[in-house]
């Protein structure tokens, strides 16, 4: 069993920068691949970025050259580097992990929000 814990969110303007974590608890974190998914009100959850345990990343086309996914494995940590933030970006942000990497997350946080407005 894993547990994820998301902390980092916030209100920022336009164009601005935020940095989200997402520590984990329980299970072997490295073997892992790791995601951020997002929803806006009225949306459906969408993938914004993902890391394998190999250290592959993926991006959403939405976020590409704007935000970074990255790990540390001995934190336990994975992180989202959110940078030139548009009001399209507010959304509430969850951390998921599975073994799987190209299916749903096994295991979810409980959200940080982000809002981008001025």
């Amino acid at each position: 069993q894993v547990q994820l814990a998301e902390s980092g969110g916030g209100l920022v303007q336009p164009g601005g920068s935020l940095r989200l974590s997402c520590a984990a608890s329980g299970g072997t974190f490295s073997i892992y691949g790791m995601s951020w998914y997002r929803q806006a009100p009225g949306k459906q959850r969408e993938l914004a970025a993902q890391v394998t345990s190999g250290g592959t990343t993926n991006y959403a086309d939405s976020v590409k050259g704007r935000f970074a996914i990255s790990r540390d494995n001995a934190k336990k940590t994975v992180y989202l580097e959110m940078n030139s933030l548009k009001a399209e970006d507010t959304a509430m942000y969850y951390c998921g992990a599975g073994l799987i990497i190209s299916a749903v997350p096994r295991y979810w946080g409980q959200g940080t929000q982000v809002t981008v407005s001025s």
